[in-house]
């Protein structure tokens, strides 16, 4: 699967959340509601730690730093949920 460049109108600018979504603003005036259900580390999240996000990569991209979590607009757009965490070896 090829994936083009992102476009400047790609870049988020806004990031909220309702009980069961993320809500993501771009740019260009498009918003994007996605159910948190993609992304478990946000639904496990305390509204606290979702609430403090960064921009990250010039603006395509999401990060929560409490969290260790990071989404970009890219996998956004195209509905690509997070990728699952694997255990840390003991």
């Amino acid at each position: 699967m090829t994936s083009s460049p992102p476009k400047m109108g790609d870049r988020i600018v806004e990031v909220r959340f309702d009980e069961d979504h993320l809500f993501v603003g771009f740019w260009d005036g498009r918003s994007l509601g996605v159910p948190l259900a993609l992304y478990p580390v946000l639904l496990h999240a305390s509204p606290e730690d979702r609430a403090h996000w960064e921009l990250s990569a010039a603006g395509f991209g999401i990060h929560w730093p409490n969290l260790d979590e990071d989404l970009s607009a890219l996998g956004l757009l195209q509905g690509f949920p997070s990728v699952p965490r694997r255990p840390l070896a003991t």
